[in-house]
């Protein structure tokens, strides 16, 4: 799948992409991360890329100053602009996730939820290294991403040449698509984070 149809997956999706959500065996994990995401951004000037719907914008925003959130996808940014958010704190941009916009003067944070698992092995480091260059030095970051659990993410469809592992996914207009989403350990994470300081 290319960036371009990894793009074209979830503008199709965008009205659908929040289920991801609701899952019951989701909802302990998921309070406790919305509490320490809003905690460790409180008071700072956030840029937040691949913000698709706004779900995780919704969380960051009344604890933060400001923030910046990007999408590639028109369609996903209309759903997210929807939502209710405290007063001209959030600023809602078309922007790539690969190249994002540098604001080290004026954002001391940087949040990526969901989009790790979508970059390509080979990719990763740049991305990571382009990721933390377009903030301030010492500015917090945090990537926020899912572990393959068995029964509730949708199963593996194969493993590339690449070491990158792919879902068909179908939505709910019939198509199918193949994505990219591969599924980090602690201990990649880990090294590719200190590499990139």
């Amino acid at each position: 799948m290319s960036e371009s149809s990894l793009a074209g997956y979830y503008a199709k999706r965008a009205a659908e992409y929040e289920r991801i959500y609701a899952k019951p065996e989701r909802q302990a994990d998921l309070a406790v991360l919305r509490a320490r995401i809003g905690a460790f951004f409180a008071g700072r000037n956030v840029l937040e890329l691949a913000c698709g719907t706004g779900w995780w914008t919704a969380v960051i925003a009344p604890c933060a100053a400001r923030v910046t959130a990007l999408d590639v996808n028109e369609e996903v940014l209309a759903i997210a602009r929807t939502k209710a958010f405290p007063p001209g704190r959030v600023e809602f941009a078309l922007g790539d996730a690969y190249s994002p916009p540098v604001l080290r003067a004026t954002h001391d944070a940087l949040f990526a939820g969901f989009w790790w698992s979508h970059v390509p092995k080979a990719r990763l480091d740049a991305f990571l290294a382009r990721a933390v260059q377009s903030v301030a030095p010492g500015s917090r970051e945090a990537y926020l991403d899912n572990r393959y659990v068995e029964g509730s993410s949708t199963p593996l469809s194969r493993t590339d040449a690449g070491g990158d592992t792919w879902q068909a996914r179908r939505l709910d207009d019939g198509s199918e698509h193949e994505v990219l989403k591969n599924f980090p350990s602690r201990e990649e994470l880990l090294q590719r984070a200190a590499a990139c300081g």
